[in-house]
């Protein structure tokens, strides 16, 4: 099971951070659920940049990115 960062309700950088944190540990497989554009679009970014596929899935009104090392 992938572990799960949830970054609802926090305001940019906070999620970006929450994901590089995770992405430090060593995790290769997380979740970050997320609940506005802006915080999608950083989050996406930050992957791409450290080589992660991501997935994204929508939830309401919360975003639901799937993270795996490339």
């Amino acid at each position: 099971m992938s572990d799960k960062i949830d970054a609802r309700g926090l305001s940019c950088p906070q999620p970006v951070v929450l994901t590089q944190k995770a992405i430090k540990d060593g995790k290769s497989n997380f979740e970050i659920l997320v609940d506005t554009e802006v915080s999608r679009e950083n989050v996406l970014r930050c992957l791409e940049k450290n080589n992660f596929n991501a997935a994204v899935s929508e939830d309401g009104d919360i975003f639901i990115i799937k993270a795996s090392k490339k």
